[in-house]
């Protein structure tokens, strides 16, 4: 069965307020003019997500928020995994691996070098960095996330702000 990966990692967030932690960054001005534009282009794409996992962190779930507005997705069928936060690739497969089958199209929005790692393991490609607002989109032919362990699939999208 096909099933639909996106690895969306936050938009650019600011480092201006001293005394942030860096759980709780906000977005940055280009942040929030990145991630409109990079959901707008996952809707032309034809992206329909039957769910949306974002990490705690204010500038993930900010950015998971500006996508889902663009996608038309509910914002209050948003879900915030707190494992999701800084996760290596183990502990971002081990949070796909709980998703209900029913569930065909997933996006995360978390973090590097976590999303990096697990788009490269996935797709077997060597991609550098996903930069911030950037994403992959992975087919996998799966049948159910619980599987994604031993899973491969192909990069069907890899997209950023800056890419003309």
């Amino acid at each position: 069965m096909l099933r639909r990966l996106t690895l969306l990692r936050h938009a650019k967030s600011s480092w201006q307020e001293a005394g942030t932690s860096d759980h709780d960054r906000p977005l940055s001005q280009r942040g929030q003019q990145d991630a409109p534009v990079m959901g707008r282009r996952l809707l032309a794409r034809g992206s329909r997500p039957s769910l949306i996992l974002c990490s705690s962190a204010v500038r993930a779930r900010h950015t998971a928020q500006i996508i889902a507005r663009e996608l038309g997705y509910p914002p209050e069928f948003l879900q915030r995994e707190p494992e999701l936060y800084l996760a290596t690739p183990e502990q971002i497969i081990a949070v796909l691996a709980r998703q209900p089958d029913s569930y065909r199209d997933i996006i995360i929005c978390g973090h590097n070098p976590g999303l990096t790692e697990l788009a490269n393991l996935l797709t077997g490609r060597g991609i550098d960095n996903i930069p911030t607002c950037g994403m992959t989109v992975i087919d996998l032919d799966l049948k159910s996330w619980a599987a994604l362990a031993t899973a491969s699939g192909s990069l069907h999208l890899f997209d950023y702000p800056k890419k003309s």
